[in-house]
C-alpha cells in the first residue's frame, strides 16, 4: 500500500501502521495530477478549449515552489507536466518518459542541471529534446557551459510567465520544423 512502510505490534497487542510521509506526499501529488488530467479530458469532451498542445513537459527543480509554479502555469496552457525534485529523479523519469521539452534548474542536490543536460544529450532516444535552463545563475561561465551541452534556452530566475511560455512554444515549434 502506497505510503505504508510497515507495521508494528505495541506491548499492549495493538497493531500500528508505520507511515512513509514522503510516499504519501508523492501519492497525493500523483492523484492530483490524475484528477487534473481527468478534468481536462472531460472539458475536452465537452468542447472546451483546454488541451491545445497536450505535449509533455518535464520540470526539474529542487524548489517545490518553483516546480509548482511552473507546473500550474504549464497546465493552464494545456500542457501535460511531470516534475522531478532533483537531477537523479529526472534521470530516473527519463528512462521511461520522453518529454517534448525539459525545464531544468542548475543547482540541485544529487545531480545538477549540467549533469542532467549531459545525460539527455548523450541518450540517443531523447537527445533531441529541447532543454530550457531556468536558473538564478546569470554569469557568462554558466551560460557558456549550458551552451556547450546543447541547452536550447537559458532563462534567469525570476522569469516572467509570458517569457517562459514564449520560449517553451518557440522550442516546440522548432522541433516540429
Amino acid at each position: 500500500i502506497s505510503g505504508v512502510a510497515g507495521a508494528t505490534i505495541l506491548p499492549n497487542g495493538q497493531v500500528v501502521l508505520i507511515l512513509d510521509p514522503a510516499a504519501l506526499i508523492v501519492d497525493r501529488a500523483r492523484r492530483k495530477l490524475i484528477a487534473e488530467a481527468a478534468a481536462r479530458a472531460a472539458a475536452n469532451a465537452e468542447g472546451d478549449e483546454v488541451d491545445r498542445e497536450g505535449e509533455l513537459i518535464l520540470v526539474v527543480d529542487d524548489s517545490i515552489t518553483m516546480r509548482r509554479v511552473a507546473e500550474r502555469l504549464l497546465l493552464r496552457h494545456g500542457f501535460r507536466v511531470l516534475t522531478a525534485k532533483d537531477g537523479l529523479d529526472a534521470i530516473a523519469l527519463l528512462q521511461t518518459e520522453t518529454p517534448s521539452a525539459i525545464l531544468l534548474d542548475i543547482e540541485m542536490p544529487r545531480a545538477d542541471g549540467f549533469e542532467v543536460a549531459g545525460f539527455v544529450r548523450n541518450s540517443e532516444r531523447i537527445a533531441g529534446v529541447p532543454i530550457l535552463m531556468i536558473t538564478s545563475r546569470s554569469g557568462e561561465k554558466h551560460r557558456a557551459r549550458a551552451a556547450s551541452l546543447g541547452v536550447n534556452r537559458y532563462l534567469i530566475k525570476p522569469y516572467q510567465e509570458d517569457q517562459l511560455m514564449t520560449e517553451v512554444r518557440s522550442v516546440l515549434a522548432e522541433q516540429r520544423v
